[in-house]
């Protein structure tokens, strides 16, 4: 072969290599204003990053065009209320035609499989999400209703029946796009904020499975290694709760707690020893835990003057959500802890908490008697000790 065929043939298998890791994002927004934007922003480990914007035409259109050898998450973005998440991969040519305010509800968008597996999946999560908006609306519709106490337990029957299917759904998904991002994405959807479809304790078989495929053919990619790195910590951590089992089991003394108040000073768990003590870890965020708060305060005002307590632990993200939720539910009476870490409490792993509303009953010298008391069940364990 001689020289300038040489220099042909390297210069078009340069060029091929190039066209095979370049995608094409384009297509339409109609009812778009002049001079607006359309913002493209990469999705990191924890973060978005802006990686390019463009000004819509007179028709509504636009096009990016960017380069990588992984698939990639974007977040394509008009304002903070009209947004849509998509995957693509190298390669791949998505055309999206969507109203400038309701991108997140695009009328099509093809050529991307990962983005078009993502669309086919969120419309059946938006069904979930309609269910449980009602559920939200019936509960609203009944805040002064005194029968509240047994609609709330009613909805949160409703409540489990509507996630558990969300659950299987959401499994199916995964386990049919395990070699894609698609799966990922899957494993943090939300039926409300805060309240994840799979928890990485409970459907930690699922996460491993994921991170499994996807570590090995992506290994470069940020949200794999975030994910990867999750999984890790997860392995861990149960590890080491496994190890550590009988220190919460029934007749132990219950492991020490000390945090911060509503107030800001700390209080431990310690300073209850001589009282009957119901340790209860709960969120304002959390349905079946504010299902809880009625009976507590029932038992509360029953058994208090005779030796009953209640140390409350709150899983809350943010203090104004954990106050807030104390003052609607009228709960204010007992004692609330919580350093507004949600999962990433120090408490979860000390009791090995692996869902919520979950509490403890000690006897007057701190050490573990029952758990999991719900309900009634609650006020016929204290009538029985406190006699």
């Amino acid at each position: 072969m001689n020289k300038r065929l040489l220099v042909l043939a390297v210069a078009t298998m340069l060029i091929v290599s190039c066209s095979n890791n370049t995608h094409v994002i384009s297509g339409k927004l109609t009812n778009s204003q002049p001079e607006t934007y359309l913002r493209l922003d990469q999705v990191k480990a924890n973060e978005l990053v802006t990686v390019d914007s463009v000004m819509l035409d007179e028709s509504g259109s636009f096009s990016f065009k960017r380069e990588s050898e992984d698939p990639v998450f974007y977040v394509l973005r008009t304002h903070n209320e009209s947004f849509l998440t998509i995957i693509i991969e190298p390669g791949e040519k998505l055309e999206i035609v969507a109203d400038y305010d309701s991108l997140n509800t695009p009328a099509s968008a093809k050529g991307a499989v990962g983005t078009e597996t993502m669309l086919q999946y969120n419309k059946e999560l938006n069904f979930t999400l309609e269910k449980m908006s009602a559920l939200s609306d019936i509960y609203m519709q009944n805040i002064e209703n005194p029968e509240l106490g047994k609609i709330m337990e009613e909805l949160n029957i409703e409540a489990e029946a509507i996630i558990d299917e969300a659950v299987v759904y959401t499994k199916k998904y995964i386990d049919e796009n395990l070699t894609s991002l698609v799966s990922l994405f899957m494993l943090y959807q939300q039926v409300s904020p805060g309240m994840h479809i799979m928890h990485p304790l409970n459907d930690m078989d699922y996460f491993i499975k994921v991170d499994s495929s996807l570590f090995s053919l992506y290994p470069n990619s940020e949200p794999v290694i975030a994910l990867h790195e999750q999984v890790n910590e997860i392995r861990a951590r149960v590890a080491e709760e496994t190890a550590g089992t009988e220190s919460t089991s029934a007749g132990a003394v219950a492991p020490e707690i000390a945090l911060p108040s509503v107030k800001g000073d700390t209080i431990k768990l310690s300073s209850t020893r001589g009282k009957i003590v119901l340790l209860d870890f709960w969120a304002a965020w959390c349905p079946p835990c504010r299902k809880e708060s009625p009976y507590l305060v029932a038992a509360y005002d029953k058994y208090n003057s005779k030796g009953f307590e209640i140390f409350q632990v709150s899983l809350d993200k943010t203090r104004q959500d954990w106050i807030k939720g104390i003052e609607e539910d009228k709960l204010g009476r007992w004692i609330h802890v919580s350093d507004v870490m949600y999962w990433n409490s120090i408490v979860v792993p000390l009791y090995k908490i692996e869902s919520i509303p979950f509490n403890v009953l000690l006897d007057r010298e701190g050490r573990i008697i029952d758990s999991n008391l719900r309900g009634e069940r609650l006020q016929e364990v204290l009538e029985t000790l406190l006699k």
